[in-house]
């Protein structure tokens, strides 16, 4: 998994855009998202449900059908995907898949070819909205393309104020980020502004009374903040509206904040090893289950 497709591909790509379904309410939404996106792109949507049911059910077979029970199921659901789709964006060319595998390895081997890769936030499990269903968060820290959990109640077709924006997080090495890239990509599709955020906190034993806290330069942990976005911005195309903010708190905190009132949220993730395989960070963690807007995972090189 060491090799990260272009995060921002142009219009018109053939790589699809690549959704996990399973019947339940959060993965029709995140189709209705991903067919919206398939249109900014110009991509194909790929609909794919995957689920071990030979482990339960052997080789028994419904009676009428001569398939395993669950696989009869399964191909409803991407079927009835497949039409909501249609419905909903009816130019886009639509494919589906019904995979005996485990939906995590299906999903993750599924991100090396994909342009995107969308799901929702729970499955039929029927966790608390507030969390992240267990696929979902598996495939974050491990999916090879840009993933994108789709959060929030908000539909962009109902919507009667005015547009959102793109809000990035803006990381510990901003230059040449693939998050930002991908941040500038998705604005100009939208035709919205992209907002660089990056948070800054005081260490504890600095107060506003200490000398070098005082006049200017003051404040140097905000400055560095401001200089990180220079750095991610330096490269925004001439076609696409920028702004950034510099916010004292925690990140985390920081961009759910920022979430409220966007379109998409978007954060880098370089992953560590850890002793059950790769993992994503605590800002990722934090923002894949409180952000109020959908949220991409971007992987970052190094």
């Amino acid at each position: 998994m060491d090799d990260h497709p272009d995060p921002g591909p142009g219009p018109g790509t053939d790589l699809p855009i690549v959704v996990g379904v399973d019947g339940s309410e959060p993965s029709l939404r995140a189709v209705d998202w991903a067919a919206d996106e398939a249109v900014l792109r110009g991509a194909p949507l790929r609909l794919v449900y995957a689920s071990l049911w030979e482990r339960y059910e052997g080789t028994s077979l419904a009676d009428d059908l001569d398939k395993p029970s669950e696989q009869v199921r399964a191909e409803d659901i991407v079927d009835a995907a497949a039409r909501r789709a249609h419905s909903r964006r009816p130019d886009v060319k639509i494919s589906t898949d019904v995979l005996a595998e485990e939906p995590e390895y299906a999903l993750v081997r599924e991100s090396r070819s994909a342009s995107v890769l969308v799901t929702g936030t729970r499955g039929r499990s029927g966790l608390a909205e507030a969390l992240l269903g267990s696929v979902s968060l598996v495939v974050a820290g491990h999916a090879q393309c840009p993933m994108i959990v789709v959060r929030g109640d908000r539909d962009d077709q109902d919507r009667t104020g005015p547009p959102g924006r793109v809000v990035v997080g803006v990381g510990e090495k901003p230059a040449g980020s693939a998050a930002v890239r991908f941040a500038f990509a998705e604005a100009r599709r939208r035709g919205v502004q992209v907002e660089a955020v990056r948070a800054w906190r005081r260490p504890a034993h600095e107060s506003t009374d200490h000398a070098l806290m005082a006049g200017e330069p003051a404040r140097p942990h905000e400055r560095q903040a401001a200089d990180a976005l220079d750095a991610a911005l330096q490269d925004v195309p001439a076609d696409v509206a920028s702004g950034r903010r510099t916010v004292e708190g925690h990140t985390r905190s920081v961009l759910v904040d920022a979430s409220r009132d966007a379109d998409l949220l978007i954060v880098g993730a370089r992953r560590r090893s850890g002793h059950y395989g790769l993992q994503l960070g605590r800002v990722a963690h934090g923002v894949l289950h409180h952000s109020a807007c959908p949220v991409a995972i971007v992987p970052e090189e190094g």
